[in-house]
C-alpha cells in the first residue's frame, strides 16, 4: 500500500491550532478543561500535543473496529502505509492515557476524507475524555453495577458541561453504537429550534480496557466531541474553512479574554461556479473525487454538489458543480479555469473516469 496523503494534508498537521491561545478552537478547548478542573479538582490530566501519525492497531484494532468497517477504507482514511494512519479520532490515544491515568482529557487534530461544504473539512479537532475506577474502590461487586455507575456519572457530567458552554438548553439522550463502548449514547441539545447532536459517549467495553493493560476489575466511561461543531455554534462561525484562515479580519476578532465573542462577518468575495461531468467506472468512491478536487483547489473550494446523474447504455454519468470562493480576495475566471484544466487532466489518470 502506498500513501494516500497529499502534501496539502501533511501541511495541515503542522498548523497546531489548538496551541494558539487566541484561536476560537483553543479558547473552547480551554473552557472545557477549566470546567473539569473546577468540578473535579486534581483529577483529570490533560494532553493536546500528540503526534497525529498513529498505528492502525491503536486507531482501529484495539478499539474493536471490525476489519470490514467503512472507516478503514482508503476512501475514508489517510494512510501512510499499511500499518500507520493519520488518526481519524483522538480515541487512538486512549490506550496511552489509560496506561498512566485514571482520568484524562486530550484534544487534537483528526483527519478524514469527506465531502466538501461549509461544515466538512479533511482536518478537524476532537476533545476526548475518559475516567476509570476499580470495582473494589467503590464497594461494587459486579461489572454491571460498575457500568451503571459509570453511565450515570457520565450523563450528569456531560449535561453540566453542555450547560456550561451552551447555556440552559433543552437536552435529550439517544442510544447510539460505537465499537468500543457499551452502552453507547449521544447527547443532543435544542439549538435554534432544531436538535443538534453534540457528542458521543458510553461505558468502556471491558476488552478495550484489557487492551490498555487494565485488569478485570476496571470499568469506566469515555466521551468525544467535535470542537468545530461546538465552536461554530457558540462563536457563530458559518464556514469551517475560517478556522484555518490566516486573514487578520478573522484572527484578530478572538482572544482568551473575550471568551465566546461572536464572529462579525465581513464581506464575502464573489463565488465562481464551474461544472464537470464524466462517466464513472464500475468502482467509484465519491470521497476520492472530493480528494482530487481538494488537492487541486485547496481552500478555494467552498462546496461541491452533484447536480445531475443519468444512466445510458449501461453507463452512468455524474455532473458536479464546484463553487470556488476565496476567503480573502476576488478570484479571476482565468485562474479558476486553470484549476479546472488541472482537474480535468488528473481525474482520468487518478480515478479512471471518462470526461464528457
Amino acid at each position: 500500500m502506498t500513501s494516500n496523503i497529499s502534501p496539502k494534508i501533511l501541511e495541515l498537521t503542522q498548523r497546531k491550532l489548538l496551541l494558539k491561545p487566541h484561536h476560537p478552537l483553543s479558547i473552547l478547548k480551554q473552557k472545557i478543561y477549566e470546567f473539569f478542573h473546577r468540578n473535579y479538582p486534581n483529577t483529570f490530566t490533560t494532553e493536546d500535543n500528540f503526534d497525529p501519525k498513529v498505528p492502525v492497531k491503536n486507531n482501529f484494532d484495539l478499539l474493536l473496529i471490525p476489519e470490514n468497517h467503512p472507516s478503514r477504507s482508503l476512501s475514508d482514511t489517510y494512510y501512510f502505509g499499511p500499518d500507520t494512519v493519520l488518526r481519524t479520532h483522538t480515541t487512538a490515544h486512549d490506550f496511552y492515557m489509560l496506561s498512566k491515568y485514571n482520568a484524562f482529557l486530550l484534544a487534537g487534530d483528526v483527519y478524514r476524507r469527506d465531502e466538501i461544504d461549509a461544515k466538512h473539512y479533511p482536518a478537524f479537532h476532537q476533545l476526548e475524555g475518559g475516567r476509570v475506577w476499580k470495582l473494589s474502590e467503590l464497594g461494587l461487586s459486579t461489572y454491571e453495577q460498575g457500568t451503571k455507575y459509570a453511565v450515570e456519572e457520565l450523563k450528569t457530567t456531560l449535561e453540566s458541561l453542555a450547560k456550561e458552554v451552551f447555556g440552559n438548553v433543552e437536552m435529550r439522550w439517544n442510544e447510539e453504537y460505537f465499537p468500543f463502548t457499551d452502552p453507547s449514547l449521544e447527547l443532543e441539545i435544542r439549538w435554534m429550534d432544531d436538535w443538534l447532536e453534540i457528542l458521543g459517549c458510553g461505558a468502556y467495553k471491558k476488552q478495550v480496557l484489557l487492551n490498555a493493560g487494565r485488569d478485570e476489575e476496571t470499568f469506566g466511561w469515555a466521551f468525544g466531541l467535535g470542537l468545530e461543531r461546538w465552536a461554530m455554534k457558540v462563536f457563530e462561525i458559518p464556514d469551517i474553512r475560517l478556522f484555518w484562515t490566516q486573514d487578520e479580519r478573522f484572527t484578530t476578532q478572538f482572544s482568551a479574554e473575550k471568551g465566546f465573542s461572536k464572529f462579525t462577518p465581513y464581506s464575502k468575495y464573489p463565488v465562481c461556479y464551474k461544472d464537470i461531468s464524466f462517466w464513472v467506472p464500475e468502482f467509484f468512491a465519491e470521497n476520492d473525487f472530493f480528494e482530487v478536487v481538494r488537492n487541486v483547489g485547496g481552500d478555494l473550494v467552498e462546496k461541491v454538489d452533484k447536480i445531475d446523474c443519468f444512466t445510458k447504455n449501461g453507463r452512468t454519468s455524474y455532473c458536479y458543480r464546484i463553487n470556488y470562493r476565496s476567503m480573502d480576495r476576488s478570484l479571476t475566471n482565468e485562474e479558476i479555469d486553470q484549476l479546472q484544466f488541472q482537474l480535468r487532466d488528473l481525474l482520468p489518470k487518478q480515478l479512471s473516469v471518462e470526461l464528457r
